[in-house]
């Protein structure tokens, strides 16, 4: 999330609110995000598409919350209410020896460590952003070279599972 961004303010509020551990869930009203905001929310917030936790670039609102590290729980249009939960991604890394093994979930943890986007991940490894997609997703797993690459980036990056 860029400053300058209109959706900065309440990614910079979720952020403060994160920092606070007894803070993992957190209600706010529309009129308090319209208060950070210091504008009006878009008519498609009055639909449950707008609120949803996809971190897309037609999703700007999205990417405020999800990479505060929240998703949207809940959405009262009556009350104009939403419930964010602060995500903890748990993920499961098996190693051979001190090796890492390239599944799904290393290939995750080290993106997510890494606080990249698929693309930007891919661009730093220099695959298409569809290739990191199918490791995600166990399509296939990364082949003998690009684990390895994958062990350097974790070493160079602190990534301890």
């Amino acid at each position: 999330m860029k400053a300058g961004s209109k959706y900065y303010p309440l990614f910079e509020h979720l952020q403060r609110c994160q920092k606070d551990l007894a803070k993992s869930q957190l209600s706010m009203s529309f009129a308090e995000i319209e208060r950070l905001l210091e504008k009006p929310l878009p008519t498609s917030a009055a639909k449950r598409a707008w609120w949803s936790n996809r971190d897309t670039a037609s999703a700007l609102q999205a990417g405020a919350w999800v990479q505060a590290g929240y998703h949207v729980e809940s959405v009262d249009f009556t009350a104009r209410q939403v419930v964010f939960t602060q995500f903890q991604a748990d993920y499961t890394i098996s190693r051979k020896g001190d090796a890492i093994l390239w599944d799904s979930s290393a290939v995750k943890a080290l993106r997510k460590h890494m606080d990249l986007t698929q693309a930007k991940f891919a661009e730093e490894l220099g695959v298409r952003r569809q290739t990191v997609s199918e490791w995600e997703n166990g399509v296939y797993e990364p082949d003998r070279s690009t684990a390895k690459h994958l062990e350097l980036i974790a070493k160079q990056k602190d990534f301890e599972s």
